[in-house]
């Protein structure tokens, strides 16, 4: 063919995956110069782990569904999680409210307006309590979605693990406990970040001992690309990040064979099919070597990028919300297909309020309609040697190696984010992507193209105001019970800890067994550690 009869055959003259990457109109085996399979892939289980880090993958066990679900009180969550688990889901995912994200009680002024809105309230160990009843904790594997105040969360299950009678070894689980994302992407931060740094790593040292098979942080990937960042930005910022987390780990005199096997990731499935598959290869491949190389890991298990997924919020839409049931399938094939070890599909509403019951099992069905009547888990990573995807992981890696050694150039993770360097270039992907659509470069059914005359409204999930007011007063309720003496002990203990260098978690568990409120905690905290002040990036 002519060049004029090439071109004209194709719909646009460039084209590009959602984060930009140039997309060929053919790949052959010459788009992968001088690639080993025998070293760029290896066997699923083996060194690199580019095709997954189990020998069997989903033939031996399917990923664990998990719905992260929490809204109101603790009474209304517990019934939500006890209907899903009797709905087939496998592992329980927690929403947190605003105010006990960023360690504020449900009656502080600040939280007036907030309480129980996007996530769950928990104050107490008293509503700790109530969120689990009747739900064993030994049996069931509990992903708990916070960062500044993880440590007292934690705690706080812990807690009621201990009431149930539990043997803490077999507690199972992920403690988010990713604070570095809060100053790039999220927000929800307590304290400057080197304290905070001394928290993680609090956790980590803890966990070693009285949680062994617990997870001590999902290093989060995925609101990095839910603030706009691309594939690679969110490859490459969150293992930055978990590069970060490792130094600090060691720095503070842990062996990094000693808590790198509960370190885990948490990554965004998007709308690109082709570009996600690839982007949890090459984020498994790069984190391998990247423990291996850097850190001189020699237990297997160190080696291992173990991931939950989250289909991406920011591409849900209120506009012909039913559409969302697509994406939302779409994303996590490609999060099955690329290896995840836990997923959680979004709910068709969410771009309007918090899931409906019957939104949250459509979400939930995703799941199991791909696990069981798809055929895709029937074989270990099906898309491998296809010539678009192994040239697409070799990219990714390529661009995330970059900008790691960048960071690397600036003294690493806390100095690129203390400067505004993260923040920067995401708020840069953010805009082309947003210049891209209103362009029509990039389409979006419903929003930019193929709009609907008439929305047809669907049903939504209202939190009632009196919510609020029942929280506040079963907090009142607890103060007013509690040996307040014994709480002021606790407290003061804590923070004598906080100005030492002695682990946190024992004087924060000792604190919440006898209802100390995680504002209260906070606060003590907050004296000794002061509290973080954001620098405008512009």
């Amino acid at each position: 063919m002519s060049d004029t009869k090439t071109k004209s055959a194709d719909r646009k003259v460039r084209f590009t995956t959602v984060s930009g990457l140039p997309i060929e109109r053919l790949y052959t085996e010459e788009s992968l110069p001088n690639w080993d399979p025998e070293e760029a892939l290896g066997y699923p289980g083996e060194f690199p782990y580019t095709r997954g880090i189990y020998p069997t993958v989903y033939r031996g066990r399917f990923w664990t569904m998990r719905q992260y679900a929490g809204f109101g009180t603790a009474v209304e969550s517990n019934q939500r999680y006890r209907y899903l688990l009797s709905k087939g889901q496998e592992g329980l995912s927690v929403a947190f409210d605003l105010p006990t994200q960023i360690g504020m009680d449900s009656d502080d002024p600040l939280a007036r307006g907030e309480v129980g809105k996007v996530g769950v309230a928990i104050d107490s160990l008293e509503d700790m309590e109530t969120l689990f009843d009747g739900i064993p904790l030994e049996k069931v594997s509990t992903s708990m979605t916070i960062n500044a105040t993880a440590a007292i969360l934690l705690c706080l299950y812990v807690a009621v693990a201990k009431k149930q009678g539990a043997n803490l070894a077999k507690l199972s689980g992920t403690v988010q406990n990713d604070i570095l994302k809060e100053y790039i992407a999220r927000g929800t931060y307590i304290y400057p970040v080197r304290p905070a740094m001394r928290i993680v790593t609090d956790i980590f040292a803890w966990c070693r001992d009285s949680l062994p098979k617990w997870n001590t942080i999902s290093i989060s990937g995925y609101h990095i690309r839910e603030a706009g960042s691309t594939a690679i930005q969110e490859v490459a910022f969150s293992l930055a990040d978990g590069i970060a987390y490792v130094q600090a780990a060691l720095d503070a005199g842990l062996g990094v064979d000693d808590f790198a096997p509960q370190l885990s990731f948490f990554f965004n499935a998007h709308n690109d099919l082709l570009e996600e598959i690839a982007k949890y290869r090459a984020a498994r491949r790069l984190w391998a070597r990247i423990m291996r190389d850097r850190f001189a890991a020699r237990d297997p298990r160190s080696l291992l990028l173990r991931f939950h997924v989250q289909t991406a919020g920011s591409s849900l839409t209120a506009q012909q919300p039913e559409n969302n049931i697509v994406r939302v399938a779409i994303q996590a094939l490609a999060a099955v297909l690329g290896g995840c070890q836990s997923l959680h599909t979004n709910s068709l509403d969410e771009a309007l309020a918090l899931p409906t019951e019957d939104a949250a099992l459509i979400a939930l069905r995703t799941q199991q309609i791909i696990a069981h009547e798809t055929g895709v888990t029937n074989t270990v990573d099906p898309v491998a040697g296809s010539y678009a995807i192994e040239h697409l992981t070799n990219e990714i890696e390529r661009g995330a190696v970059a900008y790691i050694e960048k960071i690397d150039a600036m003294g690493g993770m806390l100095r690129a984010i203390e400067n505004g360097f993260v923040q920067g270039e995401i708020q840069k992907a953010a805009y082309e992507f947003q210049r891209a659509i209103e362009k029509k470069e990039q389409i979006v059914v419903g929003v930019n193209d193929f709009v609907n005359e008439e929305e047809r409204p669907v049903p939504t999930l209202r939190i009632d105001a009196e919510i609020e007011r029942s929280q506040v007063a079963r907090l009142n309720a607890v103060r007013a019970k509690r040996d307040s003496a014994r709480v002021q002990s606790a407290l003061a203990e804590l923070q004598r800890r906080a100005a030492s260098t002695e682990n946190l978690l024992p004087g924060i568990l000792a604190a919440v067994e006898n209802y100390a409120t995680v504002g209260e905690i906070s606060t003590a905290l907050r004296r000794v550690f002061g509290e973080y002040q954001e620098s405008v990036v512009i």
